[in-house]
């Protein structure tokens, strides 16, 4: 479809979308029924054509009391107009067939690149942001992660698990990640658009590598990427396990064999921080029922948030995070109380991080158990002058 069709404007009774203002207006049965006749998709993306060619605005009236309404507006205020797709096909396939299904129509992802590529648009909210007005690093970790989950979802290989697949589910085997680098060469701001592409590959005879790549939806400059390895855990046991072939069949039509992130540094050794060694220690950190995901143990996001509760805060004033690499080496249950150790250096040797923003910084950190001193995470962050990256 051209940029110009994505812009064709048709008009729909409000009855007929359903926006049940009004005493036998339908509500969401007739929403329903009226997606079902024309072969669309509710969606609430930009209808400009490019990325998202394959929608076409529809500008719905009706009446609400006696009073004009337009996109379920009242007459006088502002149109905000309601964009509908085809059910199915980009953006829609997952579990329950080619039907349309409203959750399914506000996630806003499709199939790019003869579908190896998972693609999802989202809007930096208030609370996403961080103290500079820029979404945190954790946000961003949380995008990834809601990508690549419906990325799975769209596949229709989604089962009952977080991420798991039918046959995986059959096993109780579960996705753990093991490795992960993000590297940001700009932080968004409120407001602003983004879109992340997501694809996966096989990592060494037993492993899966997933990607991501950052970019400001307006300009497709791309101003983040991320590379991670995962590999399978029994959710009973919660010992690795091997990957079985049956789950190989399902997964191997979607690798798309491509790297964002070299391995060249982003693979290296994280060294180990100890008491003699580590600038800071931050203890009693204590995992909440909010920090848990549904496989049960500390979600591997929240790690950061506590990385950081260790970190000088002269340099979280002044520094954004450019890019960091998490090795989880453990899982972390809400019962077990936490220490964070870190240790700043600049990245030249010759600069005073604590008395100047001049240079960039790098850091190592550490998340252990309180009680035995067990290791959860090793990190390793780079920082750059907030001054030098604006």
């Amino acid at each position: 479809m051209t940029a110009a069709a994505a812009t064709t404007m048709i008009s729909v009774p409000a009855r007929a979308i359903g926006f049940g203002l009004r005493k036998g207006g339908g509500g969401a049965a007739a929403a329903a029924a009226a997606a079902a006749a024309a072969p669309m998709r509710v969606n609430c993306c930009s209808s400009g054509g490019g990325e998202h060619g394959d929608y076409v605005k529809v500008r719905a009236m009706g009446r609400v009391n006696g009073r004009k309404v337009v996109n379920g507006v009242v007459h006088g205020s502002v149109e905000a107009p309601l964009y509908v797709g085809k059910g199915g096909g980009e953006g829609g396939e997952g579990e329950g067939g080619g039907g349309v299904a409203m959750n399914d129509a506000f996630k806003l992802g499709k199939f790019v690149e003869e579908r190896f590529v998972y693609r999802q648009t989202f809007v930096i909210r208030s609370y996403e942001i961080g103290p500079d007005k820029t979404a945190t690093m954790e946000t961003l970790m949380n995008l990834l992660q809601e990508t690549a989950l419906n990325h799975v979802m769209s596949s229709g290989l989604a089962s009952d698990g977080f991420g798991a697949t039918h046959q995986m589910s059959l096993r109780q085997l579960i996705w753990v990640v093991t490795r992960i680098n993000i590297q940001v060469e700009k932080y968004s701001r409120w407001g602003d658009v983004i879109e992340i592409d997501t694809w996966v590959a096989a990592s060494g005879k037993n492993g899966m590598r997933r990607d991501w790549i950052i970019r400001d939806y307006n300009t497709k400059r791309m101003i983040a990427s991320a590379t991670s390895n995962w590999v399978m855990m029994n959710r009973e046991t919660r010992r690795l396990s091997k990957i079985p072939e049956q789950v190989r069949e399902e997964v191997r039509p979607f690798y798309l064999d491509r790297t964002v992130i070299s391995d060249v540094g982003s693979d290296r050794s994280i060294d180990k921080l100890t008491d003699e060694t580590a600038e800071n220690i931050r203890s009693g950190l204590a995992p909440r029922w909010s920090d848990m995901d549904v496989n049960q143990h500390v979600n591997n996001v929240k790690y950061i948030g506590w990385i950081l509760e260790s970190v000088p805060l002269n340099v979280l004033e002044e520094y954004h995070l450019t890019s960091i690499t998490l090795e989880y080496r453990r899982e972390c249950r809400q019962s077990q109380l936490l220490e964070s150790l870190t240790s700043m250096m600049p990245r030249d040797i010759e600069q005073d991080y604590a008395n100047s923003c001049e240079a960039d910084l790098g850091s190592t950190h550490l998340i252990r158990l309180q009680e035995d001193k067990a290791e959860i995470v090793r990190a390793r962050a780079e920082w750059r002058c907030k001054e030098n990256n604006a």
